[in-house]
């Protein structure tokens, strides 16, 4: 990995820490609130691609793992990694590497810029919601207490705002390719 990739990668991980700074937004379903750091994590996929994307997470998890109160609400600590919404931030590296794949297999230079959209869309919804709540689900299920029913259904109320954020990284996704593309072609 060089110096660029750890550089770029370091960026993204202040995004997503800076995206913690927005409060989260507690809807009482279920114990897991709304974030703006899943919207870092899908933009760091479709920008920076899977292996930097994933890594830029870590990042991230590295530092909530030292005790930095870089989640949104200004928690961290290892506390993080075991409570119901653990799933969810550990989810948080495949759902990075799997919008970061996804986006450099689906998108290229030269594709049309709706095509380009609609692949990082497309991307961000399979890695950054599908694989992203198939993990966190699954966890708070267990952690929670919720059973799997539970878990799922409450976690429904999360789709619209996921969904939005998805279409805000396919935006930048797209910028930042007709501007200075980051993004590793198919390999």
């Amino acid at each position: 990995m060089s110096t660029r990739d750890l550089v770029l990668s370091a960026l993204f991980a202040a995004i997503i820490v800076a995206l913690g700074l927005l409060p989260p937004i507690t809807i009482g379903l279920i114990p897991v609130p709304i974030t703006a750091q899943s919207l870092g994590v899908m933009l760091a996929g479709v920008v920076l691609g899977g292996k930097r994307g994933a890594i830029a997470v870590l990042f991230v998890e590295v530092l909530v793992a030292i005790g930095l109160p870089v989640l949104a609400g200004g928690r961290g600590g290892l506390a993080a990694f075991v409570g119901p919404t653990a799933g969810f931030l550990v989810g948080w590296v495949p759902a990075a590497y799997v919008t970061g794949r996804l986006s450099e297999w689906l998108v290229n230079e030269e594709q049309s810029g709706l095509v380009q959209g609609v692949g990082f869309f497309i991307a961000s919804i399979i890695g950054g919601v599908v694989v992203l709540y198939a993990l966190g689900i699954a966890w708070l299920a267990i952690a929670g207490s919720t059973g799997l029913s539970g878990a799922f259904f409450g976690s429904m109320a999360f789709i619209p705002g996921d969904v939005i954020k998805a279409f805000v990284a396919a935006l930048v996704g797209r910028a930042v390719m007709v501007g200075y593309p980051l993004l590793p072609q198919r390999s």
